[in-house]
């Protein structure tokens, strides 16, 4: 057993081990030492939508929730088709650049979209 496991979150070192997971009491991540030993490089890179998939630009997406617009009254209604998607380094989290027709170009984040 290894005793100096680390979270992979928060770096604490007061992680323990329960049955196939260890745990960590500082931030409650949970995460399993054989996923821990071979990360999987390519879910970390790239930008996901909201249920996993790897999205790139020119995708198209589908909005799966009203988003409301800051500043304005409009709202971006659940299901609409947004085409050609621009990906983006973003801190803000809004990291699609799109034009929405009778919008305009706004930012989204890819947490409130699926790929069409």
């Amino acid at each position: 057993m290894n005793d100096t496991m680390k979270c992979p979150t928060c770096n604490s070192e007061h992680a323990y081990q329960d049955r196939d997971l260890w745990v960590c009491p500082e931030c409650g991540h949970e995460w399993s030492a054989a996923a821990d030993a071979a990360p999987d490089a390519s879910h970390e890179t790239g930008v996901r939508d909201a249920h996993g998939n790897l999205l790139a630009d020119g995708d198209s997406v589908i909005v799966v929730k009203d988003l409301k617009i800051k500043g304005s009254s409009s709202v971006v209604k659940g299901g609409t088709k947004v085409r050609n998607i621009r990906l983006q380094d973003a801190t803000d989290g809004h990291n699609i650049a799109c034009k929405i027709d009778g919008i305009g170009a706004m930012n989204l984040k890819s947490e409130f979209v699926k790929k069409a």
